[in-house]
């Protein structure tokens, strides 16, 4: 069994104040207004008579600043530099952190082939500069053979200068290590869900948590199928049941040196790998399925981040990881289980499988006595029919829920807060057990599948559940700093809250 840890695919992110003799390309903003486009950037880092030169080039080939689009013009002599690649900004007047981003990963995805790259965009905006890049130049090639691996000139960038006016300040560079070190745990989250199920299966994923988990020195507990089925797990063992890979749970713990610091829990979907079970999902697009533990790859790479950057909160991860199959052994419609902690479920449908290992997970996090805890998952085909492919569900207790919700807008996720209708509750009960796992009806799927982990929410915890069924994973075209694939979703989100909790309680 191998135990290689997510590799870091991101490229090398340099400060500097002005441009050095390895840059190739130089990369500029372009905001549109009535008067046509201007070039953004800081004072001092271009001579103006270079940029009105630029500027007059952009102009003449069509560049309009629209938000993401790319023009490259001749550079002027003076620049040593190939060419310049302006960027869209969209109007200078609803200019953020997240247009600078977008368009710096836009930059990125197109400068395949250049080893290195000098950006303006770093003046306006450096975090939000080397996050765009770091996460439009991601790749994953781990599994092309020679036969279609990209060669040197189909290479993603290599490494990007970052022009800023005063790059050896220790704010300067303290903003860098933190950008680079989020960009690295994106990049860790979507390396684990592009990783095929044939090479990551509930062992293998357990191993490579636990290395990374040692490597940033968390202490680390995997519970295997003997222990899960011992200590009373009937969730996770009952989904594990059908594939011939067993069930782990792994506890990933990262203690902060802040005394009476505040502790949270997070809680990740891991399966592996989602056929539905006895209730088989239909043929088409079940190959996606592999995204199915992109809850959990989040998690982990969040709860080592938060020890990489010395957060005063204490963090301890739960990751439940099945492969849910169908066979002679696998839990059938209609079967009953006991959740961790004594809850009889009746289950109705085996593809309603997250919530089954989720809230075994959550009710051994309560026993940590918790302040806070967060479970994410990409657990309800309903997500995307409520709120399309892009925008994370959040729910939970209303002010935690609002709290998570608004962090993941300012950082970019767009989680959004949605309600938890009581009458749905009800829509949850058993003929033969305590619970069901499903409602008899297919309306509010998403909101129902949230009241079920509700029953499993410790007393007097802030609790906020992120569904990211289609967030987590891009099955469409590239966008912004999106490539197609894993999109490490909802790891920004999380290190941001847990931040907010280490400095307002």
């Amino acid at each position: 069994m191998s135990t290689r840890t997510a590799r870091s695919s991101v490229p090398d992110l340099v400060l500097a104040a002005a441009l050095g003799k390895r840059a190739e390309v130089l990369v500029v903003g372009l905001t549109s207004s009535p008067d046509g486009p201007e070039i953004t950037l800081g004072d001092g880092i271009v001579d103006e008579d270079v940029l009105d030169e630029i500027l007059e080039s952009l102009i003449a080939v069509g560049a309009s600043g629209k938000p993401e689009q790319l023009t490259r013009v001749p550079a002027p002599a003076s620049l040593a530099v190939t060419y310049v690649l302006a960027v869209g900004l969209g109007s200078a007047d609803k200019l953020d952190s997240e247009q600078i981003r977008k368009s710096s990963g836009a930059a990125a995805r197109s400068l395949v082939g250049v080893k290195t790259a000098a950006t303006t965009l770093s003046a306006l905006d450096l975090a939000a500069t080397a996050e765009g890049f770091a996460l439009g130049a991601y790749s994953f090639t781990e599994f092309k053979s020679v036969k279609t691996a990209p060669a040197a000139e189909a290479a993603p960038l290599a490494r990007v200068e970052l022009l800023v006016t005063a790059p050896r300040t220790k704010d300067t560079k303290a903003t860098l290590a933190r950008s680079v070190a989020i960009a690295e745990a994106v990049a860790g989250a979507r390396e684990f869900v592009n990783t095929p199920p044939s090479h990551l299966f509930p062992a293998e994923f357990a191993a490579r948590a636990k290395a990374l988990g040692v490597e940033a020195g968390l202490t680390v507990q995997i519970l295997d199928e003997k222990a899960l089925e011992k200590g009373g797990y009937g969730g996770i063992v009952g989904v594990g049941k059908g594939s011939s890979r067993p069930p782990r749970l792994v506890r990933l713990e990262y203690a902060s040196k802040k005394r009476g610091a505040r502790k949270v829990a997070l809680v990740g979907k891991g399966i592996t790998f989602d056929t539905g079970g006895i209730s088989i999902k239909p043929a088409a697009g079940m190959e996606n399925m592999t995204s199915d533990m992109g809850g959990a790859a989040a998690v982990i790479t969040t709860v080592v981040l938060a020890a990489k950057l010395g957060l005063p909160v204490n963090v301890v991860a739960y990751v439940p990881m099945a492969e849910n199959m169908p066979s002679a052994t696998a839990q059938r419609p209609g079967d009953v289980l006991t959740q961790y902690g004594g809850t009889t479920i009746e289950v109705i449908n085996t593809d309603a499988e997250g919530r089954l290992v989720l809230a075994d997970a959550m009710v051994r996090a309560g026993e940590d006595k918790l302040d806070y805890l967060i479970d994410t998952a990409t657990l309800t085909g309903a997500q995307m029919v409520a709120l399309g492919t892009r925008t994370p569900g959040v729910m939970g207790t209303d002010e935690f829920r609002d709290r998570v919700a608004s962090i993941s807008q300012s950082v970019g996720e767009n989680g959004w807060a949605m309600p938890l209708p009581e009458e749905l509750r009800a829509d949850l009960a058993s003929k033969v057990a305590d619970m069901a796992n499903v409602t008899p009806h297919r309306w509010g799927g998403m909101l129902a599948a949230a009241h079920y982990l509700k029953e499993f929410v410790p007393e007097g915890v802030q609790w906020a559940h992120i569904d990211v069924a289609g967030p987590a994973y891009n099955t469409g075209g590239p966008w912004g700093y999106t490539g197609k694939g894993g999109t490490g979703v909802p790891v920004r989100t999380m290190i941001a809250v847990l931040e907010d909790i280490a400095v307002n309680g």
